[in-house]
């Protein structure tokens, strides 16, 4: 089973512009996230951007690099948009997130290995939640999932609610996941994905990822014991900086 890779990177970000290309400890997040991806199994790696710097930059260490447009509302969109223009054909991809310059292969690998089975249409990771203060952190979306390892549903709140529970020991009384942004597409369902406008659960809570359950797609989940580090502002990627 052969799995393409791609990494979406745009230069135009509101938080961090130029994010792609800044340094860290002597490389730019694009490499360091590149080099990660190409340590895994994958048959081959991407990076999907809007920006020429970004795309000179990716051939300028011997990364493969495509040019999309600039009008893309999501990762997903974009890397799609990639895959068309590809010249080889894959029947699964990979969205490996742009601002993790320290995602684990094993991650990537874990989550290729969601489409050995048949039935999987989409594949995500997940991480048990150990304390409250990720819990209740909004900017970290929840996951419940059924007894068959599928998401039922994400959500920036606590779901469940433990009733009758306090706060503080919600993550002792219920086993809470929370969601790791990296996304398998089997190539027919990513092509049907991109073509479906937001949904009401999207736009009330701001992810993507609802949009394709609330229109009857199953999204197959792996638990995985890693940490991601995400840097979405300068602010975060100064205190990675400060603590390695």
């Amino acid at each position: 089973m052969e799995v393409l890779g791609i990494i979406p990177a745009r230069y135009a970000s509101t938080r961090f512009p130029g994010k792609p290309l800044t340094d860290i400890k002597g490389k730019t997040m694009i490499q360091r996230v590149y080099e990660q991806a190409k340590q895994s199994g994958l048959a081959e790696v991407l990076v999907a951007t809007d920006d020429e710097r970004i795309r000179e930059h990716v051939q300028s260490f011997g990364g493969k690099a495509v040019m999309t447009g600039t009008e893309h509302q999501s990762g997903t969109d974009r890397c799609f948009e990639a895959y068309k223009r590809h010249d080889q054909p894959y029947e699964y991809i990979i969205n490996i997130q742009g601002d993790e310059p320290f995602i684990h292969p094993e991650q990537i690998d874990l989550v290729a290995r969601c489409f050995e089975h048949p039935h999987t249409q989409l594949a995500t990771l997940i991480k048990k939640i150990e304390t409250p203060e990720e819990l209740f952190n909004i900017n970290a979306p929840k996951v419940v999932i059924s007894q068959h390892g599928e998401a039922l549903y994400f959500s920036r709140q606590p779901i469940p609610y433990c009733r009758n529970i306090p706060n503080d020991i919600w993550h002792k009384q219920h086993t809470y996941y929370k969601h790791i942004g990296i996304y398998g597409y089997r190539a027919d369902i990513l092509e049907q994905i991109t073509q479906l406008p937001p949904s009401s659960l999207e736009l009330a809570e701001s992810l993507e990822q609802l949009r394709w359950l609330e229109n009857g797609f199953r999204i197959t989940t792996a638990l995985t014991h890693h940490e991601t580090i995400g840097i979405d502002t300068p602010e975060d990627l100064q205190r990675i900086v400060d603590k390695a």
